[in-house]
């Protein structure tokens, strides 16, 4: 299995390979290259998982061509949260701790 920046591509067992255009997961399509390699079989090889991304797949859907049925307000509400926290993260990072700088009797000496 592989996602690239514009397929999905799962190898079958049966030596077959099932490409699909990542237009139809919009939560492939946005999620990060880490977040799209980030997945795991379920279902015992029925589906696919993706953690990162809250996304689940059906091999059968895949094959049958059925696009995601993500409504467009649920995936606009879910790339705002997204953004939100990235935002929230760039904060909480861009804040540093900072030591105060000590100056002690031997330094206050030499100068």
């Amino acid at each position: 299995m592989a996602v690239t920046e514009d397929s999905l591509v799962v190898d079958l067992i049966d030596g077959r390979s099932i490409s699909a255009p990542l237009v139809w997961y919009p939560r492939l399509l946005h999620g990060t290259p880490g977040e799209r390699n980030n997945w795991r079989l379920i279902a015992g090889g029925e589906g696919i998982h993706w953690p990162d991304l809250d996304e689940d797949l059906s091999v059968e859907g895949i094959i049958l061509g059925r696009a995601s049925g993500q409504s467009q307000v649920s995936l606009k509400r879910r790339l705002e949260s997204r953004k939100a926290g990235a935002r929230r993260n760039r904060v909480s990072n861009s804040k540093s701790v900072r030591q105060p700088t000590r100056v002690g009797s031997q330094a206050a000496r030499h100068n």
